[in-house]
């Protein structure tokens, strides 16, 4: 049925006819998943459910734990690896998916994406999450979005703001200052919000800055509805309601679940105290009429959709997630004669999600060593229990024997489920210390091993590489991973995946040690800008892996760089070539530097990226578009984005330390004029286009002057705020002079 056919609620009569009560029960659920209908006016409940990475409809009483079962559902690889494929065209395709078996299953809002930064790889959650850069969780968290709604069906981009870990997820303060929220932590949900304006926006459990995101009016208002033009309903993560009047005057709309009618007797409570107004609660009940009246096609009973598409559509994303970070001797594709030793349980049992409240309960599952088998000659040995923290030394002696006589041994391994999930983090980031003695015994007895990684965060892997000449990251590649994994490694598939978050070389060098995650209630943002490859760049730390790494069974050639520039945006062109054997995908990288900034700014910075799909000697040209923001950064001091006149620098590349091209440009930039205080320091005076000729002409050539500007001590003078240099004696300028020219000058 078209939505042209659906009868809409008439939302300004409806304000009229309903009770306060009425009101107040409208912005609360009525129980896990459905929110409040008001039958006499004919307003139904609608349902929301679970699934950033597919549908989690629970078919009985609902829990937000998923203790009890879902529906069958198509099950695509998490954020983590949909991320590693930097492809908007396949997430919204999969978004389309999404929003059928919704429709399907009258569903009204699926619960995601999430695309809070991974600020640490220890965070539980970093599966569900796209990416350590704002950029590009931003451009596919906009193309998951825009595919889901295609269908008539809505998001719930969450989770909102500054939710980087499961420890004290509740209650913990985030403790960011606001340039680093701004370019960090902010962009991607302005640029869906944006790019997509989803349904809903779920903010998230914790506090910023010390206040609950769920009454943070900054947040919910002042930002995501004033400045980003956001248009749909806010709702509370499950249980982030703290004080339900403060959520409804910040601008949080619906609380979920029910709150067993606590939240309705508050706002009904505070409303007669004249502590909320009427206005703020019919705002809220308008948005979530607005929200029922979107919702009502896709709740048409009888729509169907095809799972076995749907399944197909699953395999080619588990192709595209999968990273092949080594190819020593291009060991793989794996050689179409010989015995192939599958090691590891991981072969025959895939784990291809993470645990929580994303769990989907697939239509089907492939494993890789089915798929192989059907291929190959294959010999299989389990190798090793995946919840077990001990060797198994028979399983590792009929491993060893097996790869033995292989001509390669292809080895599993991977984190159990238990080692990361919703609801706390990760203690390291290491693989069972049995799997890699497993490894090692593998590759005593066979110099041709592949590894292939099962893991929905970052795993390290420098202190067992060296014992394998290829290794495929396959984060959880979703319930069509196992036959996908069987087609990269046979070459039926190239890899073209590039990694999301960078390898590094160990735990201990990432941004966030000692800051994370956090203690007596805060957790402080120490690191500031610098996460991800921005911290690996600053301090010139060698990583295993790169972000935006990714090797093919083919080669890519870049030559003739072009940029052009208007006065703040540019143009970056370039030819691509397939300088190999094979068809591959490459994904060209753009990044942004500023070496002559005023405020310190990371030294390179993703600000664009394209995909190409090339034949073998075939080149085609390849262009990336780069507005105002590429180049700006947020001024501390004014407030706004900022981009400074002057020179900046593009570097292109196939990683972010994998740059080929690089090009100097000249943008004319804004007119920069930071604000004057009395506490502006005397040098800040002078360097007004204003206030400078005016305070140089109150020095004059006295003393004074010659002590500001002496070789020796002049900086040192300079630096003292002018309201205080005033108060020296004999200084030229007075006190109410100082306060006069702040009244003139700012």
């Amino acid at each position: 049925m078209s939505a042209d056919a659906v009868p809409q609620l008439d939302i300004p009569t409806l304000l009229t006819a309903l009770t306060p009560e009425e009101k107040a029960g409208l912005l609360d659920g009525s129980d896990f998943w459905h929110t409040q209908g008001v039958e006499r006016l004919g307003i139904p409940a609608v349902m929301v459910t679970d699934g950033p990475h597919g549908l989690r409809k629970q078919s009985g009483e609902g829990d937000h734990l998923g203790l009890h079962g879902s529906v069958p559902a198509t099950c695509f690889p998490p954020a983590a690896g949909l991320a590693s494929t930097w492809n908007p065209e396949l997430l919204e395709r999969i978004g389309a998916a999404l929003g059928r078996e919704c429709r399907a299953e009258e569903v009204a809002v699926l619960l995601g994406p999430g695309i809070n930064m991974k600020r640490s790889p220890l965070c539980g959650r970093n599966f569900e999450y796209f990416s350590e850069d704002p950029a590009l969780a931003g451009v596919l968290g906009t193309a998951l979005v825009n595919g889901v709604q295609s269908e008539g069906v809505g998001t719930s981009l969450k989770h909102f703001a500054a939710n980087n870990q499961e420890t004290d997820r509740m209650t913990v303060s985030a403790d960011v200052d606001e340039r680093t929220l701004r370019e960090i932590y902010l962009p991607a949900f302005e640029r869906v919000v944006t790019g997509a304006q989803p349904w809903t926006v779920m903010c998230s459990y914790n506090r910023i800055n010390g206040v609950y995101a769920s009454e943070d009016r900054w947040l919910l208002t002042d930002v995501l509805r004033d400045e980003w033009g956001y248009r749909g309903l806010v709702v509370s993560d499950w249980g982030a309601v703290n004080q339900r009047d403060a959520g409804v005057h910040a601008g949080l709309d619906l609380e979920m679940p029910s709150s067993g009618g606590g939240g309705t007797a508050t706002i009904l409570a505070a409303v007669k105290a004249g502590t909320l107004s009427e206005k703020d609660v019919d705002l809220a009940v308008t948005r979530v009429l607005e929200l029922v009246n979107k919702s009502l096609p896709a709740l048409t009973p009888g729509q169907t959709f095809d799972a076995d598409a749907h399944h197909e559509l699953a395999r080619e994303a588990a192709a595209a997630s999968a990273v092949l970070l080594k190819n020593d001797g291009d060991l793989l594709p794996l050689a179409a004669t010989g015995t192939i030793a599958v090691i590891g349980e991981f072969a025959r049992s895939p784990r291809f999600q993470g645990a929580g409240s994303s769990q989907v309960n697939p239509t089907r599952v492939d494993s890789a060593l089915d798929a192989l088998r059907a291929a190959r000659d294959v010999v299989f040995a389990p190798g090793f229990v995946i919840e077990s923290e001990e060797a198994d030394p028979a399983l590792v002696e009929e491993a060893a024997a097996a790869a033995r006589d292989a001509g390669v041994a292809v080895v599993f391994l991977g984190l159990p489920p238990s080692y990361e999930s919703e609801g706390y983090d990760r203690d390291h980031m290491d693989l069972p210390q049995h799997q890699t003695d497993l490894l090692n015994a593998v590759a005593d007895v066979n110099d041709n091993v592949v590894v292939v990684l099962s893991n929905g965060s970052v795993v390290t892997v420098a202190p067992w590489q060296d014992r394998a000449g290829a290794i495929l990251e396959g984060w959880l590649l979703g319930q069509a991973g196992g036959s996908a994994t069987a087609d990269l490694l046979l070459g039926v598939t190239n890899p073209a995946g590039k990694l999301a978050e960078t390898v590094p070389v160990r735990y201990e060098d990432n941004p966030t040690v000692g800051a994370f995650p956090g203690e007596a209630g805060h957790v402080r943002y120490g690191e500031g800008l610098l996460i991800g490859y921005r911290w690996y760049d600053a301090h010139r730390l060698e990583v295993a892996y790169p972000f935006g790494h990714g090797l093919s069974y083919t080669s890519f050639a870049y030559a003739d760089l072009e940029v052009t520039t208007g006065s703040d945006t540019a143009r970056v062109s370039l030819t691509v070539t397939n300088s190999g054997a094979r068809p591959g995908t490459e994904t060209v990288q753009v990044y942004v530097t500023d070496p002559q900034a005023s405020v310190y700014r990371p030294e390179q910075e993703l600000r664009g990226f394209a995909q190409v799909s090339l034949a073998p000697g075939e080149s085609r040209q390849v262009t990336v578009e780069l507005d105002r923001r590429a180049f700006a950064f947020w001024h501390p001091a004014l407030r706004d984005w900022t981009v400074e006149g002057g020179e900046f620098g593009i570097r292109v590349g196939s990683s972010s330390r994998d740059i080929r091209l690089r090009a100097t440009i000249t943008l004319t930039g804004d007119e920069v004029t930071t604000p004057l205080t009395a506490e502006s320091t005397v040098d800040g005076w002078l360097a007004h286009p204003s206030a400078g000729a005016w305070l140089r002409d109150q020095l004059g050539d006295g003393p004074f002057n010659a002590m500001l500007f002496d070789p020796k001590n002049g900086q040192m003078m300079r630096a003292i705020p002018l309201l205080r240099l005033s108060r020296f004696p004999g200084c030229p300028v007075t006190e109410p002079q100082v306060r006069d020219a702040v009244s003139r000058f700012s």
